[in-house]
């Protein structure tokens, strides 16, 4: 392979990436309290400083092509969205943009979410909308027939502390790290929702600069080969 083409496919596969994380953020633009994520992208260079730190070796064929981009990590964005007022006592918003409900899965994980559309199960526990139990700060489901809102669990986490599980919760990676707060008092939002941060506008416009840098990496690539066939061609006749 000729060694431009391998920047401009590693700009392809980085543009792919782009749109699978953009395409994710417009399906959740109406699911509650929906974070929008993000890529970064670097060089091979950063890699290569890492493994030099490190003392790690490194191949003479990475030091040649370490302009080659690559997604360097995936972020969430941490931005609140929009609170809308609904009336329903089950709903709840959270006022600071770093707190969390606690949620216990069926397979008996602890997540956090700031999903507050919560339900009334049939055994009259407080459940969100995939029927995890909603959390005390013992760790409890919380039962309806007692005065619940008191009892729902606000945990403050840093977003650099948390990472995705399934669509809209989170696995925290250091559990030193939560602070759980003593009273939710001031803290929760009865009868509101807050709504997904995805800014429409805005995604779509990324959405479209990416499908362009895909498509122009992908004509430099075909320009590329064109090139080469016509110079082996050439050369064939020379001979």
């Amino acid at each position: 392979m000729n060694q431009g083409t391998y920047p401009l496919a590693a700009a392809m596969i980085n543009q792919i990436n782009r749109l699978d994380v953009i395409a994710n953020n417009l399906a959740n633009v109406n699911t509650n309290a929906f974070k929008q994520e993000g890529v970064s992208q670097g060089t091979f260079n950063n890699y290569l400083s890492k493994a030099e730190k490190n003392s790690s070796s490194t191949l003479r064929e990475s030091e040649i092509t370490n302009i080659i981009p690559k997604i360097d990590k995936k972020y969430i964005s941490s931005s609140m969205g929009s609170i809308e007022t609904t009336g329903n006592a089950l709903d709840f918003a959270l006022n600071l943009k770093d707190t969390f409900f606690k949620v216990q899965n069926e397979d008996g994980d602890i997540l956090y979410t700031r999903d507050g559309a919560f339900k009334n199960s049939f055994n009259n526990f407080l459940v969100n909308g995939n029927g995890d139990y909603i959390l005390s700060n013992d760790n409890e489901p919380i039962s309806t027939e007692d005065r619940y809102i008191d009892m729902i669990s606000v945990s403050k986490i840093d977003y650099s502390n948390l990472e995705k599980f399934g669509n809209n919760s989170y696995k925290v990676i250091d559990d030193e790290e939560i602070e759980v707060m003593d009273s939710n008092d001031g803290l929760v939002l009865q009868g509101s929702l807050e709504k997904s941060n995805v800014n429409m506008v805005t995604a779509m416009v990324s959405l479209i600069e990416a499908h362009k840098s895909f498509a122009q990496s992908q004509k430099a690539i075909s320009t590329i080969d064109e090139i080469n066939g016509k110079l082996i061609e050439k050369l064939g006749r020379m001979t």
